[in-house]
């Protein structure tokens, strides 16, 4: 027997009417490239939204097709967020850190018929547009001959908007099942990999993290995570279908920026990885008084593992919680978070400190288990195993590439990360399968970056390693062997490297040695590097 209940889709439209239709008059805040700071409502941004979505239409753009956004955190690219799926199509978030090469690839890849992209970042695409020759360029914050002279043959985006109607929009929106938003994995081992976003398991995904979080209307939320990262973490969609008051930093993220928009806009919930909060905490150590975080309840952090004394330290100095999580590109990227309230009970304020520090619980509609070559491991805290995981917002394949050797033969995500599992279904990651460098919340390839070393003429041999680092967590160190009676220095091989990779890729130090550690198969032993080299301090290269 079937229930009875309405088929009705779960889509990116239907949430924006709830947001349309209850908080049109809650504000959304923007800092602009000029540093001022703008004031609208969720009203306004909708209909700017349907007007963008008009124009895509009118431009041709079809059901899925991918329209890709080059963009900081802002207003328009807030409106692409919503406009874009709006229109039936599908918003590509461009991650504006990656070199210009593999910016070229995903694009071209993902068949990208429109870019939007920011006036500042216009140089950076002009670096790969030739890989998108047909695409329609849209630029934000210039103006029609400015457009033009930034990328030939563009639009300036306020002209774009302009010529269509907000009131001629109409839903077209019926399959939830329908790609929304797509996002491009890091490419760590091996090309970047498209995941598409389902409307259906964007709406739910912003159910989970409003219920995970505890968030509510009268929230102000800032997100710090880039607009370009893994969806913004979902806050654009949460806090819309919420009514919460949200706050963009626009391309200022450093801490003093940052700070006064915490302070100012009184923020009670913001988002980023460890580093951006590490250094803010560097920043309110050398002003103290300057800055009233009154105000801010919480912090959702990922990307790398926050250590138990900046969660003490927040807790204890300014009354913020951290709430620390974990996810990926596949995830949607929340799969897990440390927020069942009922396991911190009881607990002194060390322990608590420490299972905070922790990855945390699957959140609600994710179920998670730990896979070892024997089979799923025990609830014991001690035994790794690889984090699979399954749900209604997690990756069931690629865009044109089903990736089965990334899935279980029943159907689970395998993550790549290795963790171990406690009685209470708590995660806590303890390394990563193909020897991923975490850099300030990003992914760094060593196999990468050792393919490329033993390119140069005088390198035999190359192996690169995370050495820690107390800003970025994780940096890379390369360790080459040089071929018979060459020489090389570390701004040789810096140099080398740079036209390849974006330059937070590059390594911050170059070790030659005699020789590397291998198994007798000839395979890498990179932990017996890691340790030796775990104090290692690189002296500034350029």
């Amino acid at each position: 027997m079937r229930g009875r209940m309405m088929a009705f889709p779960l889509t990116v439209p239907a949430l924006l009417r709830r947001t349309d239709t209850f908080w049109r008059d809650r504000e959304v805040v923007s800092r602009a490239a000029d540093r001022s700071v703008v004031r609208t409502t969720y009203g306004a941004t909708l209909r700017r939204a349907r007007q963008l979505a008009v124009g895509l239409r009118r431009a041709g753009i079809r059901s899925g097709d991918r329209v890709a956004t080059l963009c900081w955190n802002h207003l328009p690219h807030l409106e692409a967020y919503f406009g874009i799926p709006l229109a039936g199509a599908v918003v590509h978030t461009l991650n504006l850190r990656l070199h210009p090469g593999d910016l070229g690839y995903i694009a071209s890849h993902a068949e990208d018929a429109v870019v939007i992209v920011d006036a500042s970042l216009a140089p950076l695409f002009t670096q790969f547009r030739e890989h998108l020759p047909d695409a329609r360029v849209i630029v934000v914050g210039a103006s029609g001959s400015e457009a033009e002279r930034l990328v030939p043959g563009a639009i300036d985006y306020e002209t774009f908007i302009a010529a269509a109607n907000a009131d001629d929009y109409v839903d077209e929106v019926t399959d939830e099942h329908a790609a929304a938003a797509m996002c491009y994995t890091s490419g760590t081992t091996g090309r970047p990999k498209g995941v598409l976003y389902s409307h259906y398991a964007i709406c739910l995904h912003a159910m989970a993290v409003a219920q995970t979080l505890g968030l509510r209307q009268h929230d102000t939320i800032l997100p710090i995570v880039p607009m370009f990262h893994a969806n913004a973490w979902g806050l654009p969609y949460a806090s819309a279908m919420l009514g919460a008051r949200f706050v963009l930093p626009g391309p200022f993220m450093d801490p003093a920026s940052v700070l006064e928009l915490l302070s100012s806009e009184r923020a009670t919930f913001a988002a980023g990885v460890p580093t951006i909060w590490s250094g803010i905490a560097q920043a309110l150590d050398a002003a103290p008084g300057r800055y009233d975080l009154s105000s801010l309840k919480g912090i959702l952090c990922g990307g790398s593992a926050v250590p138990p004394s900046m969660i003490e330290m927040y807790e204890r100095k300014y009354g913020v919680r951290i709430f620390q999580a974990w996810g990926m590109t596949e995830t949607s990227p929340l799969a897990t978070a440390a927020t069942v309230e009922t396991h911190f009970e009881g607990l002194t304020p060390a322990e608590r400190y420490t299972l905070a520090a922790k990855q945390g619980w699957a959140v609600p509609n994710v179920e998670l288990r730990i896979m070892t070559p024997e089979g799923e491991a025990p609830r014991d805290g001690r035994t790794m195993g690889e984090i699979e995981v399954r749900g209604p917002w997690i990756a069931s394949g690629y865009y044109k590439d089903d990736a089965p050797d990334r899935f279980s033969p029943d159907g689970w995500f395998r993550t790549g990360d290795i963790a171990t599992l406690d009685p209470t279904g708590c995660v806590q990651i303890q390394d990563r399968v193909k020897d991923l460098i975490k850099s300030g919340g990003e992914w760094i390839s060593s196999v990468a970056l050792e393919s490329a070393l033993v390119a140069h003429p005088a390198v035999a041999e190359a192996a690169v390693v995370a050495i820690p680092d107390d800003r970025w967590q994780e940096r890379p160190l390369a360790l080459v062997v040089l071929r018979p009676g060459a020489s090389v220095t570390p701004e040789d091989l810096r140099a080398f490297l740079a036209p390849q990779f974006a330059k937070w890729w590059l390594p911050d130090g170059f070790v030659v040695v005699e020789s590397l550690p291998r198994t007798p198969t000839g395979k890498l032993l990179k932990y017996q590097l890691r340790e030796k080299y775990q104090n290692y301090k690189a002296a500034a290269i350029g």
